[in-house]
């Protein structure tokens, strides 16, 4: 690559980027711009001088903070004077008539979020500062930076500060949790906190595996030449920022009050949460004369939505078998009404969150609710206790089966394959590829069986006939028999995709290809010693392959007894370049994985599933994703799929 090319190819980036992350609208395969960025990365890796200051690569940044440092705005970031019905809101029109009759209206969304002040110099931005008290907050430019939909850079020589609210979207805000709670650390209350606190990592690495999202909302210090907000937020808009979803100019205020019912109405479908409506003055001379009060501007409000959050009190807590056996507490509430839904459920994540919040039963909560996502507890009032509350029992047994469950602090799941809860996810999982690669017995095919009552366990399969199979709907003689074939042909299949076909918990393809190195078929027999002496298990995963085997020992004999998987003693590797060494597979290759796999065990090689700085090796094919920018990151050798078949 030629300077030429790796400076068209940063334009090309960021053009993808802005399209993708701004418009909402891909012009280019995540597999165009992987491919392209990793060229980029290379090139500065080698040319480290000549890196772009807008370079894509430069987003992500890696120096770990201190704490950070307080910095003055250009110009005070102001609150808004709150409004939360029709009359309030005519009552504020009367009060600025009299300054101006230049009332058209501009109105925005109110994003729900934490606000960040971004100051640019000569296209640049040099600095991104948190609201704080309106005159100081706190530099986070470097966590800024990683925010893809920040510009960098903006076709504006002069200087001029950016005002917005940083936001995480619904689904990634449950992203997050979901992955806080496996982790068993706390859980984000709500978007805002979630958005501020990722926003503040000392760490910018975390904040840019957030994902956050800044949407313009105004201009602080500016030399523009428009004499309209709208018209100044269009320009800005016009420089790679993100356009404000239903942002509207109305003439009246019964405009403004009809735009505010439709943008209600609307609450539920936006990507990201809102509290509100904002409405400004469009002229800017007109707010010039209307100035502030001594903490709000006059010709601005933010007129509220109807609150979502509600008290009410815990009545049960039931438990919930999900299909992989984990089981999850389910708050059961007072009924109560949020915006014309009577909301009587509430999730609790796990057992350690009803710890973290101290909650019992009897106990007055506060509720929130997002469009139609289950509600969940963000505070328990403990002030309002008086005595009648009681302890969360913790449970030791499963509630439809009554085996006794796995219990590893986050995580309770039951362990019973013939559980009836978990029965259907379980006979996927043995029939998938990885597994017992059962040909034509898919997700939809599993499901009609268990309906139909002829499949409850993984041991019902192989007692099927054609003859049963042709009661079913969409069944004829060929599909039948193929189906019939294909479960003879799964027996005597490998040692290990038995055992990583049980569904064990922490139990994949490589533990299990371990389990059968050491202990072959007997591994029914083996002590949690020995299990924890194989090289790379750990106290969890030896407990719960024991565990699991004890619970389910006469279902995993008959079906040894049906399946009659082999065992061959292991090989001796081939010497070679892999030899001894860990290597991880990433992107499409040319050929199956699986293969791929064999070749490089064949040579002693230990295949693994992340990338670490143990890694040996980074294989990578097409789509190569953040494996491959984690061994660029930690400087671990990468390969083509071609320099892979040279050395082999």
């Amino acid at each position: 690559m030629t300077p030429i090319d790796y400076q068209n190819a940063v334009k090309t980036l960021q053009k993808y980027a802005y399209h993708y992350y701004v418009l909402d609208d891909p012009i280019a395969t995540d597999e165009e711009y992987d491919v392209l960025y990793h060229k980029v990365v290379a090139y500065e890796n080698a040319h480290p001088n000549e890196i772009i200051d807008d370079s894509p690569t430069q987003r992500v940044g890696d120096t770990v903070l201190d704490g950070f440092e307080k910095a003055a705005h250009e110009s005070r970031m102001w609150s808004l004077e709150d409004v939360f019905d029709a009359q309030e809101l005519l009552a504020w029109a009367a009060r600025i008539a009299k300054y101006s009759d230049r009332l058209a209206y501009y109105v925005e969304p109110k994003f729900d979020g934490a606000s960040l002040n971004l100051l640019y110099e000569g296209g640049r931005l040099v600095r991104a500062i948190t609201r704080g008290d309106g005159v100081v907050g706190e530099d986070v430019t470097q966590n800024a930076r990683t925010i893809a939909s920040i510009p960098l850079s903006i076709p504006y020589d002069g200087r001029i500060e950016i005002r917005g609210e940083v936001v995480i979207f619904k689904k990634e805000f449950d992203r997050i949790n979901e992955e806080r709670a496996q982790k068993g650390e706390a859980t984000f209350a709500n978007a805002r906190n979630a958005a501020a606190g990722s926003l503040r990592q000392l760490d910018s690495r975390i904040t840019a595996s957030r994902n956050l999202v800044f949407m313009p909302y105004g201009v602080g210090v500016n030399t523009l030449a428009q004499t309209l907000l709208s018209a100044r937020m269009g320009e800005v808009v016009s420089w790679g920022f993100r356009a404000a979803p239903m942002a509207k100019l109305c003439a009246t205020i019964q405009e403004v009050q009809t735009h505010y019912e439709a943008m209600l109405a609307k609450r539920d479908d936006f990507a990201m949460l809102l509290d509100g409506m904002v409405v400004k003055i469009d002229s800017i001379e007109a707010q010039e004369d209307m100035g502030y009060t001594v903490k709000v501007p006059r010709w601005a409000v933010a007129y509220k939505f109807p609150a979502i959050e509600k008290v009410t009190r815990l009545v049960e807590v039931r438990l919930q078998v999900g299909r992989t056996g984990a089981v999850t507490p389910v708050a059961i509430v007072e009924p109560t009404d949020i915006e014309g839904v009577t909301v009587e459920r509430a999730t609790l994540h796990n057992f350690d969150e009803i710890g973290r919040l101290d909650l019992r039963l009897g106990d007055s909560v506060i509720i929130l609710r997002s469009g139609d996502v289950i509600p969940k507890i963000v505070k328990v009032l403990h002030e309002r206790r008086d005595g009648t509350q009681t302890l969360i029992e913790r449970p030791t047994h499963c509630p439809v089966c009554g085996s006794l469950l796995l219990d590893e602090g986050i995580l309770l799941k039951c362990q019973n394959i013939a559980c009836e809860a978990r029965a259907v996810n379980a006979i996927i999982y043995f029939a998938s590829k990885p597994c017992m690669n059962i040909d034509g017995l898919g997700d939809k095919i599993v499901e009609q069986l268990y309906r139909a009552g002829m499949v409850h366990t993984i041991d019902d399969l192989y007692s099927l006939t054609t003859e049963h199979l042709l009661t079913l709907e969409g069944f004829k003689s060929k599909k039948a028999q193929n189906l019939i074939d294909a479960l003879e042909a799964s027996k005597g299949c490998a040692c290990w995709r038995f055992i990583n076909a049980l569904g064990i918990e922490h139990i994949g393809e490589v533990s299990s290809k371990l389990l059968c190195e050491r202990f072959g078929l007997a591994f029914i027999d083996a002590t949690h010693e020995e299990v924890l002496a194989i090289d790379g298990f750990g106290e969890e995963m030896a407990h719960s392959f024991v565990e699991f085997v004890r619970l389910n020992r006469g279902r995993i004999e008959a079906l040894l007894t049906t399946i009659a998987p082999t065992h061959s003693a292991k090989s001796v590797a081939t010497e070679g370049a892999f030899s001894g060494k860990t290597v991880v597979l990433t992107g499409t290759m040319s050929r199956p994985r699986d293969e791929i796999k064999s070749l490089l065990e064949a040579q002693g090689a230990k295949i693994a599933s992340s990338v670490s700085k143990k890694t040996d090796y980074v294989i990578y094919g097409d789509e190569a994703g953040s494996k491959y920018d984690k061994a660029v990151e930690l400087g671990v050798a990468t390969l083509t799929e071609e320099e892979m078949q040279a050395l082999l």
